[in-house]
């Protein structure tokens, strides 16, 4: 009989092989998340990490970061406490 979970994005049930082993990847039907099973009794899924997946283009906006701006916050909040 094949072993079931519920999908952490969606909550539906996702059926898995059976004898499921910690680590193994499966995808939601109804969402198409990429999940991993992590625990087997009872068995339980979270998301899956994808190595080498990411979106390098979101990792970019760090760059956009104007360091002087956020150093200017923090000397405001320094002067807020002078003043008081």
């Amino acid at each position: 009989m094949p072993a079931k979970a519920i999908c952490p994005s969606c909550g539906e049930w996702v059926k898995l092989p059976d004898h499921p082993k910690i680590g193994q990847k499966v995808t939601c039907l109804q969402c198409e998340a990429d999940l991993e099973v992590i625990e087997v009794d009872p068995v339980e899924l979270d998301w899956a990490y994808m190595e080498g997946k990411l979106d390098e283009e979101n990792w970019d906006d760090d760059e956009d970061w104007d360091e002087e701006e956020d150093g200017d916050e923090e000397e405001d909040e320094d002067e807020d406490w002078d003043e008081e």
